[in-house]
């Protein structure tokens, strides 16, 4: 909104014309969902510990973690309250797959609030039955995969990129709604099953978050997609402004979620942010490299599969507890050290992806 008002006082004074820059407009946003999660922060924890709408915790977990039972949930909230009003002042209205990727993350946020709410506030422990988050989160993904498909402008849109190989693009076809729909949901859970540790989860979504705003930049910009060798995407550009709003409120939010936490996300917020840095990553026709810049992520749900898949076959479990990270805890890893070590792993997998936009 605040993006087209000043497309109007451009008639007045040239000056405004910088708030055209896509580059001007993602630190505008960043920012703005930075300040807005410190702001409401404090109030948004106080309401939830007013209405004791605290974290329930597994008798199972490490013993390390009981002392957190009670601490407010449900602050991805204040993540979605951040990116919402970001996205919306700062980011153009007009273009798809702005409204794509909001409306993805909102679905996904519902579906977690839901899940949230049964929990810590009608004390169900199982929340939304894991059939029905499925199905939701399958609504959402498909709507979403089928709408790219059917409104796709240029070839490219529906076309495999391999990274690090030049020249390379497979036309996906029908197809591209399949893989769409489980980068979506696949990522959504995985940053779900990462976040259980205070920290672990938000940081790591940021990097993933502002490395896509680089490649959603470059895309959009036919120079630079034709000297990098990648596809050129027109409008995909804008979505760098609601990366940046992620980043911005993902910083705000770890304010308050960093070691011991004040506060955690929830599926809220965990569901959502998985399911935004996914959708993003298909609209830049980047999803290979969003599996190697969520590595954490990826390695998170695979330790479950297979602790699960172990169990069942054979009756014995290959890790002291998945999700990984309480493997490592169980082990005697300090929590800030499993916390700390998981986001240098990720900055590492988001250089690796980054310099895919060079080697090919």
């Amino acid at each position: 909104m605040l993006f087209w008002f000043t497309q109007y006082l451009v008639r007045f004074d040239s000056g405004f014309n910088v708030f055209q820059y896509i580059t001007m407009r993602s630190i505008l946003g960043a920012l703005t969902s930075l300040f807005i999660a410190l702001i409401v922060g404090p109030f948004l924890i106080d309401s939830l510990n007013k209405y004791q709408i605290g974290q329930l915790i597994r008798s199972d977990g490490p013993q390390t973690h009981i002392e957190k039972a009670g601490t407010p949930t449900m602050g991805g909230l204040l993540i979605l309250i951040s990116i919402s009003v970001s996205t919306l002042c700062w980011a153009d209205l007009s273009n798809r797959y702005i409204w794509v990727v909001f409306l993805v993350t909102l679905a996904f946020g519902v579906i977690g609030w839901v899940d949230d709410y049964r929990k810590v506030v009608k004390r169900d422990p199982s929340g939304l039955a894991p059939r029905w988050k499925y199905f939701w989160q399958s609504v959402a993904g498909i709507a979403a995969a089928v709408y790219l498909y059917v409104t796709a402008g240029v070839a490219t849109e529906t076309h495999l990129i391999l990274p690090f190989i030049k020249s390379f693009s497979f036309d996906l076809g029908w197809f591209f709604i399949v893989l769409t729909y489980f980068v979506i949901v696949g990522s959504s859970n995985g940053v779900n099953l990462t976040d259980g540790l205070d920290g672990l989860a938000i940081l790591p979504t940021v990097m993933v978050a502002g490395a896509l705003a680089i490649f959603a930049y470059v895309t959009g910009r036919i120079d630079y997609a034709q000297y990098l060798g990648i596809p050129y995407i027109p409008g995909v550009g804008e979505v760098s402004v609601f990366c940046a709003a992620i980043v911005g409120s993902g910083l705000g939010f770890l304010w308050f979620n960093t070691y011991p936490a004040q506060v955690f996300m929830g599926d809220i917020g965990a569901l959502a942010l998985g399911a935004a840095i996914g959708v993003v990553a298909v609209v830049v026709r980047q999803e290979l490299v969003l599996f190697i810049m969520g590595g954490v992520f990826v390695m998170e749900t695979v330790s479950v599969i297979l602790q699960v898949g172990s169990f069942k076959l054979t009756g014995r479990r290959i890790f002291h507890m998945a999700p990984l990270h309480h493997h490592y805890e169980l082990k005697g890893w300090p929590e800030p050290r499993v916390i700390v070590r998981f986001w240098i792993i990720t900055f590492i997998l988001v250089l690796i992806g980054l310099s895919s936009l060079k080697i090919r």
